[in-house]
């Protein structure tokens, strides 16, 4: 029995003994580590420190060194651009934006979690079906963490080694995990977030669709074989036996068959217009008599005063409702004028008309070009008499060629090419720019006086300058001045000094401008109370100009003299105003009365010498005036769409005596000269002309 205690106690005292010689081998090693490492690390602590002094460090007193620098960090962006322009659709022009934004976005993600705990995370469970897991609060956690101590030290304690003990509580540790407030969501299973769009650029994508097909040399042989039959076909149907009238009015014509009517009237196109010509000159031959011929001889006894001769009446039944726009002569064919159509009743705007007329066939017109909007204004080419450029109510601009047998407009701007945003008014031809490049001008209600140059097919403009008007608010207390756009309604250049024009405005002002300068106005005429409608430059005198306007008045300037010459008072709106080409001081105008009022001013400064209605109806107003360049004539449009060939009586066209033995001087100088004396007598001591 005692040996049998003996041996059973040995063993256990053994097992002790084995377990606490590595525990204590263990905390020694880690004593002498620890004492090694303070052994090294105490002696660098007991150094003493000292400060080392840079050279170039300033040396300051303590109140310099106890100011204090205050920096004031603001919110602004300074990256951010202080110079974004965009479009106002409002002012028609680009303006600078004054609000900047000042956030700069650095990372930006839309996501989708929730937290675990809130109410509609836990409403989303509840649809879904889960469980809710509860958290462990910390009280069971710290439970956990002591249940782990007590697991690790009993496994310790009971273990064979130390190695097995390590094992188990990284085991513990593993185990256990932290749990996340939020759902977690991955970065790769997220889509990508639509970029934003505005409302203006949002559009319906174009129908798309996927096809594919395979063609084999069967398929490829069948067609061919199809296209030959068709053919076959058409072959036999040619060679069948024709009709015994198709033989008959074959031989009539004595055609051959094959060609076409179009070949026919090509033929005869020639002999058809030169026998139209020879009907009409017999059916008006009265007409052409008094064209030729007949003088009033009336007007001997009136000693001043003339008569006009109502001639050709032109008119076309497509034309009936259109008002007559634009009136101009070629300079080329004397004979030959073009007509604009449109409508000066701008809630009533439809289609526009081009035609030509010509003096030799008065019944119809020459040409014809059908336009889908009104055209507002027409010039042809001086050198190039087969070119027309026109405007339109639509701000468009456009050139015909009467060369071609299409009867679109040639060339034709756009929106992308620069077009007008309001009707254009006035269409010029100008001289070819330095690469011999066509050029036209034009103006329009939008403020915007562009030349049209054709590139290569192309119309390229560019704007010349820009219509203002600057009016000051005399309520405004702090004196600001707005600035608005001004509306051109006429525009003309000078004979002779080929960068200077005028520009008549809506607001009935006047300005002297010139290509050069873009950005100001040479000199402004507060000319008229309403719209300019016509301003020209005199053919003979450079200094002299004319206008009209709606406020029923007529007045002649001189460009250096800000007040009219001359004012004549006609007791209804005014359409349209035009210089004679024979003399320096004759000139006409039409009314909206229906009456032609033409004046001599070196006959008499303050009346008309002839005042005469030329249309019948009482409602029917004229609108455009235009002088032939050669013959006594002049042509006058109302707004029903005829137009009326008028001859001058002898009194209206007067020209100086020949006296016996003496030459009477003839010339531009002498029209100059003659202008010049009216114009002297007229001026005021104040209003001396600038040198």
């Amino acid at each position: 029995m005692p040996t049998r205690a003996k041996q059973g106690v040995a063993p256990v005292q053994t097992q002790k003994q084995n377990v606490s010689k590595p525990l204590k081998a263990i905390t020694r090693r880690r004593d002498e580590d620890d004492s090694t490492d303070m052994g090294d690390g105490a002696d660098e602590w007991t150094q003493a420190k000292t400060l080392v002094k840079p050279p170039d460090q300033l040396e300051l007193s303590e109140a310099e060194l106890k100011e204090e620098f205050t920096r004031i960090l603001t919110a602004n962006n300074p990256h951010a651009p202080q110079n974004i322009v965009r479009y106002s659709f409002k002012d028609r022009a680009y303006k600078p934006i004054s609000i900047v934004d000042q956030l700069a976005v650095h990372f930006s993600l839309d996501g989708n979690m929730l937290h675990k705990d809130s109410d509609e995370a836990r409403r989303q469970r509840a649809r879904m079906g889960v469980i809710d897991e509860t958290l462990p609060s910390e009280s069971t956690e710290a439970g956990d963490r002591e249940a782990d101590k007590d697991a690790t030290a009993e496994s310790v304690g009971t273990g064979d080694n130390g190695t097995e003990g390590e094992e188990l509580v990284t085991k513990t540790r593993k185990e256990s995990k932290l749990t996340n407030q939020f759902n977690f969501s991955e970065r790769a299973s997220q889509t990508y977030n639509n970029p934003l769009r505005e409302r203006a650029s949002q559009t319906e994508p174009p129908p798309r669709a996927t096809f594919s097909s395979t063609a084999n040399q069967w398929e490829i042989y069948d067609a061919y074989i199809e296209e030959l039959q068709k053919q076959e076909k058409l072959k036999e149907k040619q060679k069948a036996p024709v009709s015994k009238k198709e033989d008959e009015l074959q031989s009539r014509r004595k055609v051959p068959a094959s060609e076409s009517q179009s070949d026919d009237i090509s033929r005869v196109e020639k002999s058809s217009k030169i026998m139209e010509r020879m009907v009409n000159q017999n059916t008006f031959d009265d007409v052409t008599q008094d064209f030729k011929y007949f003088e009033d001889v009336a007007d001997e006894f009136r000693e001043q005063e003339g008569t006009l001769l109502p001639l050709w009446r032109f008119q076309y039944e497509k034309a009936k409702r259109l008002a007559v726009t634009a009136l101009c002569w070629n300079p080329k064919y004397k004979d030959l004028f073009a007509v604009g159509h449109g409508s000066y009743d701008f809630m009533k705007q439809t289609r526009g008309l081009l035609l030509l007329y010509t003096l030799k066939n008065p019944s119809y017109p020459e040409y014809i070009f059908s336009t889908e909007s009104g055209i507002m204004c027409l010039d042809i080419h001086k050198d190039h008499p087969y070119l027309v450029a026109a405007g339109f109510y639509d701000g468009n601009v456009a050139i015909f060629n009467l060369k071609s047998d299409s009867p679109q407009p040639k060339y034709m701007s756009s929106a992308k090419s620069g077009k007008h945003t309001d009707p254009v008014w006035q269409v010029k031809w100008q001289k070819d720019d330095l690469d011999k490049n066509l050029n036209f001008f034009s103006v329009s209600s939008d403020g915007r006086v562009v030349s049209w140059t054709l590139i290569k097919n192309e119309l390229v403009h560019t704007d010349v300058i820009r219509l203002s008007v600057e009016r000051s608010m005399q309520d405004n207390v702090e004196g600001l001045q707005l600035q608005t756009h001004g509306s051109g309604t006429s525009f003309d250049f000078h004979r002779q000094i080929d960068y200077l024009f005028l520009v008549g405005t809506e607001e009935g002002m006047i300005h002297k401008c010139s290509k050069a300068y873009s950005s100001q106005f040479l000199d402004t005429f507060d000319a008229h109370n309403m719209a300019v409608d016509t301003v020209r430059w005199n053919p003979f005198h450079p200094k002299v100009f004319i206008t009209c306007s709606s406020d029923w008045t007529v007045k002649i300037w001189e460009h250096s003299v800000k007040k009219p010459m001359f004012v004549f008072d006609l007791n209804s709106a005014v359409g349209d105003v035009a210089w004679a080409p024979y003399s320096s001081t004759v000139f006409a105008a039409v009314t909206t009365d229906g009456k032609v009022h033409v004046f001599d001013l070196s006959v008499n400064k303050y009346e008309a010498l002839c005042q005469q209605a030329v249309v019948a109806k009482k409602k029917t107003k004229l609108t455009h005036i235009e002088f032939n360049p050669v013959y006594p004539v002049m042509i006058v449009g109302d707004d029903r769409g005829h137009v009326i060939c008028l001859k001058l009586s002898p009194n209206l066209r007067k020209m100086p005596k020949e006296k016996k033995g003496q030459e009477v001087p003839k010339g531009p100088e002498v029209e100059v000269a003659k202008l010049d004396k009216l114009l002297s007598l007229v001026r005021e001591p104040d209003d001396k002309p600038e040198k």
